[in-house]
């Protein structure tokens, strides 16, 4: 049940091209996510909110210069450190291709935040789903233990980046001086 807010300006592109981006970074989330884009339940689920900015500022001066800035949010567990990279490629690809120009030439202006909403906390359809309950419902009930896998995969990789910053500052604080 992935979500995408996505932030450009009324003008940014064509219609036709505008329409072609947002069909695309939607099968390029749920592809990011482990899923086929071809899925009809994949797709029925996946929200894309466009936000429109009614102007945009650098250094506190209006620009005229388009930026985009995209947030697809999923649960917790669904991203590992090799699908944000991805993810991120990806998307700015896929606005690079939307505006017809060199990668090059898009990438400064593309921000990708690749979000996780913690387990407990993705709320719909008058519930709280957890990342099993939603791989059952994307993937079919006899993939259920694969979201489950993947939750503690990602609980594992944080319970590891805390653990060796609890080392880092233990250390630190053993060689400085008060």
């Amino acid at each position: 049940m992935p979500m995408i807010d996505a932030l450009w300006p009324e003008d940014a592109l064509t219609p036709e091209g505008e329409a072609r981006l947002v069909k695309e970074l939607t099968d390029i989330l749920i592809k990011a996510e482990g899923y086929d884009p071809a899925n009809p339940i994949a797709q029925r689920v996946t929200v894309f909110h466009l936000h429109r900015p009614a102007a945009i500022y650098i250094g506190g001066e209006r620009t005229n210069t388009m930026r985009y800035r995209i947030i697809p949010s999923v649960p917790e567990g669904q991203y590992t450190d090799e699908s944000r990279r991805a993810l991120v490629r990806a998307v700015t690809e896929a606005v690079a291709r939307a505006e017809g120009r060199a990668f090059d030439d898009v990438a400064p202006r593309v921000w990708v935040f690749p979000t996780e909403i913690p387990e407990g906390a993705w709320g719909t359809r008058g519930a709280i789903w957890s990342l099993p309950d939603i791989h059952a419902l994307l993937a079919g009930e006899s993939e259920r233990g694969a979201g489950a896998e993947r939750l503690a995969r990602r609980r594992l990789e944080k319970a590891r980046i805390i653990l060796e910053a609890t080392l880092d500052a233990s250390r630190a604080g053993t060689t400085s001086k008060p």
